[in-house]
C-alpha cells in the first residue's frame, strides 16, 4: 500500500492541491518500508489524481478537499482521507495503528469547486469594493514588505500589520506556524487582537474564517505576489 499526505513544512496541509509537496508513504505488513517526498506538480482540473495513481497512491490523507475531487480520487481507486491536522510522523502512526479519524472539510468548496480554498473576496484594481482602510494584516513568507504573501493563513511565517496609505508596518512572527492542530483558530486570534480590519491572505480554513468574521475582519484573496504588490493593487496604485 501506498499513502500520500498533503504535506507542508512537516505538517498535514489544510489543502491536498495547493500543498507544496505530498509524502509517499509505503506500507507493508503494518510497518512503514519506504517515505519520500515530492514536490507538488501542479494543481490542475483532474490531473493529481491521475499522477497520484500512476505512482501507485491508494490512499491520499490531506486537511480540505472539495467533492468534485474526492470523486476523481474515487475514479483513480484512491481512497480519500480529508479533515486531518497534525504533524506527517503523528498521522502516519495513527494510520498504521487504524486510529486516523476523519474529521470536518478545512475548506468549504462548496459543491462544484475543486480549486484552492477561500473565504473571502478576491481584489480588485483602480479603487473597487477592496481597497482598504484601517490597519491590514498581511500573512508573509518573511518580515518586510518585499516578502511574498503566504498562502497558508493559520500557519504563515509571520503578519505584517500594514498601514496601506503610509506602508508602515510591524512584523509579527506567528507563534502557530509550526502548530499541530488549531493552527488556524489560534492565528485568527492572534490577529484579531491587533484590531485590524482586514486580512489578507491566500486561503483561510472555514473555522478561523469565522472568528474573523465576527471581529467584523474582512478577508481578501489574493494569489501569488508580494506583500507590497498585493497592497498596492489593492490601493489602485
Amino acid at each position: 500500500m501506498k499513502v500520500a499526505i498533503s504535506t507542508d513544512s512537516g505538517s498535514v496541509s489544510a489543502h491536498f492541491g495547493r500543498c507544496p509537496s505530498y509524502t509517499l508513504v509505503d506500507i507493508e505488513d503494518g510497518r512503514v518500508v519506504g517515505r519520500a517526498n515530492i514536490p507538488n506538480p501542479g494543481h490542475q482540473p483532474g490531473f493529481l489524481p491521475r499522477f497520484l495513481a500512476e505512482k501507485g497512491v491508494s490512499v491520499i490523507i490531506a486537511g480540505g478537499m472539495g467533492p468534485r475531487a474526492q470523486g476523481l480520487f474515487a475514479e483513480n481507486n484512491i481512497r480519500t482521507i480529508i479533515g486531518v491536522q497534525g504533524r506527517i510522523g503523528d498521522v502516519i502512526d495513527k494510520f498504521l495503528r487504524q486510529d486516523l479519524e476523519p474529521g470536518e472539510d478545512l475548506c468549504d468548496h462548496g459543491n462544484a469547486h475543486e480549486g484552492p480554498c477561500r473565504h473571502g473576496e478576491s481584489p480588485e484594481p483602480n479603487g473597487g469594493r477592496a481597497s482598504l482602510t484601517g490597519l491590514v494584516c498581511v500573512s508573509a513568507r518573511g518580515p518586510d514588505l518585499d516578502a511574498e504573501v503566504d498562502p497558508r493563513f493559520g500557519r504563515a511565517a509571520y503578519f505584517l500589520i500594514v498601514d496601506p496609505k503610509t506602508l508602515n508596518f510591524k512584523a509579527l512572527a506567528n507563534p502557530n506556524a509550526l502548530a499541530g492542530q488549531g493552527a488556524g483558530i489560534q492565528s485568527a486570534q492572534l490577529v484579531a487582537a491587533q484590531r485590524v480590519g482586514a486580512v489578507v491572505t491566500g486561503q483561510v480554513g472555514p473555522n478561523a474564517a469565522r472568528i474573523l468574521e465576527t471581529a467584523g475582519i474582512r478577508i481578501v484573496n489574493v494569489d501569488a505576489m508580494t506583500v507590497r504588490d498585493a497592497l498596492s493593487r489593492l490601493e489602485g496604485r
